[in-house]
């Protein structure tokens, strides 16, 4: 189904309570910061390193982000020590 528009459209987003921008329902403040840091910790990462996680997380059993996430959240490396902490990491897949 074909839905014509005004000549004077701008095919902008609709103007009624059902459009959410990108950053939510809040206001902007941080949004640009966050997503900036974001991309920086995914995208910015070194072959080596990349590499380097990703063997780690395989001997563990979990997935290059999980481990990567643990790692910037806990600010050090998961060991086969650390099993309780695996597991609970494990039982949060969907």
């Amino acid at each position: 189904m074909h839905v014509s528009f005004p000549r004077t459209h701008n095919n902008g987003p609709p103007l009624d309570d059902d459009h959410v921008p990108e950053w939510g329902r809040g206001g902007i403040k941080t949004y640009f910061y966050w997503k900036k840091a974001h991309k920086a910790v995914w995208k910015d990462v070194s072959r080596d390193i990349m590499l380097f996680r990703q063997e780690k997380a395989d001997a563990l059993g979990l997935t290059y982000e999980e481990y990567t996430l643990e790692l910037l959240d806990q600010g050090r490396h998961l060991q086969t020590t650390d099993r309780e902490r695996i597991d609970a990491i494990k039982a949060q897949r969907k």
